[in-house]
């Protein structure tokens, strides 16, 4: 109800703004630029001088200034899941970013039938028909946004009540935001603080409304990448088993990958224990490993024979985390040398 009382009163919008989403984080408190000094002089009555261009503006005059700009600059995807943003007006142009559903920017330019924006760091062009501008992107934005304070001085206090007189949570710094739950007076806003409410003196903070923003395709890349890593080595869950069925898939795992990078060998132990736990294979060690025509090394006496003689450490210890759960293959059930088939690569073997 606090932030449908901010829009009602000081803007007369209709909705409650909900979305925090890339909001910066405020519990890294001494972020900004020229705390520290005052911080360790000790002086609790330093100067804090605003430094924004909107610093003679009393506190509606800056929402009402922001919700002027917004309004003539605003473009909203209009799409149910993303909208490609590329280099040039051209659909054969490079992508240079995503713009998601509810996602927003500042409209820089026109051309027959594209928009082209700004939103984060992406900047480019995106195809009209897909964008939502002038009323019906502020209807939009007015479902998904936020407004935001953007602190303008060197330091600010953030205070337990709104006085000058009051407790601090602790200070902010130059550029930090913080998340507006309503404008108590022209002197003070609420903000959210840490899951705390906090009290913020608007002479030192400009306001902008918050959409969420497009992503840049190395962003997108980076992020798909991080995510594969993270499959590929979840821990798949740990699989009982004995001694001997231990150095059997280590006896396994010398024969097929006794030469390999310890990875390559967690990654053969890694397929026998996925085998294990599918309902498409034998459910114990010793039936995978013995499944006709699987490992050629468990019929032609091989795995027999290291497993009598003894295989090194490293083999064991692969074995013993593929038991455990580790995999470098993520749920992969095969492998073969690289080369003949699409997957994960690791030294001489792909896996899939």
């Amino acid at each position: 109800m606090f932030r449908k009382k901010l829009l009602a009163v000081i803007l007369g919008l209709s909705c409650i703004m909900t979305s925090q989403m890339g909001v910066v984080g405020v519990e890294d408190l001494f972020t900004g630029v020229g705390i520290s000094p005052y911080l360790e002089s000790g002086d609790k009555n330093y100067p804090i001088k605003p430094t924004s261009m909107e610093e003679t503006l009393d506190i509606n005059a800056k929402i009402e200034l922001e919700q002027q700009r917004i309004s003539e600059e605003l473009a909203m995807a209009n799409v149910s899941q993303a909208l490609n943003v590329r280099e040039e007006a051209d659909e054969n142009s490079s992508r240079v970013g995503m713009l998601y559903k509810d996602c927003g920017g500042t409209i820089l330019d026109r051309v027959e039938g594209w928009i082209k924006i700004k939103s984060g760091d992406v900047v480019g062009w995106a195809k009209e028909d897909y964008m939502l501008t002038g009323e019906e992107a502020m209807a939009m934005a007015e479902e998904v946004g936020n407004w935001v304070a953007l602190v303008e001085a060197d330091a600010v206090r953030v205070r337990r009540e709104p006085s000058l007189t009051a407790d601090i949570w602790g200070l902010i710094g130059y550029d930090d935001i913080l998340s507006i739950i309503e404008v108590v007076d022209e002197s003070w806003i609420s903000v959210e603080y840490g899951g705390d409410v906090g009290y913020v003196a608007t002479d030192y903070v400009g306001v902008r409304y918050h959409i969420d923003e497009a992503e840049t395709i190395e962003s997108i890349r980076m992020r798909e990448d991080a995510e594969r890593e993270r499959q590929r080595t979840a821990n798949r869950g740990r699989v009982d088993a004995s001694a001997d069925e231990l150095l059997l898939l280590a006896a396994l795992i010398y024969t097929e990958a006794g030469n390999q990078p310890y990875e390559g060998k967690v990654g053969v132990g890694a397929v026998v224990m996925n085998r294990v736990r599918s309902g498409a294979y034998p459910n114990s060690i010793y039936a995978v490993i013995h499944a006709s025509g699987q490992f050629p090394p468990a019929h032609n006496g091989r795995v027999a024979r290291a497993y009598e003689r003894g295989v090194p450490a490293s083999c064991v210890q692969a074995a013993q985390a593929a038991i455990d759960g580790e995999s470098t293959v993520g749920g992969a059930v095969r492998f073969r040398r690289a080369g003949r088939h699409d997957g994960i690569e690791i030294g001489d073997h792909v896996f899939w």
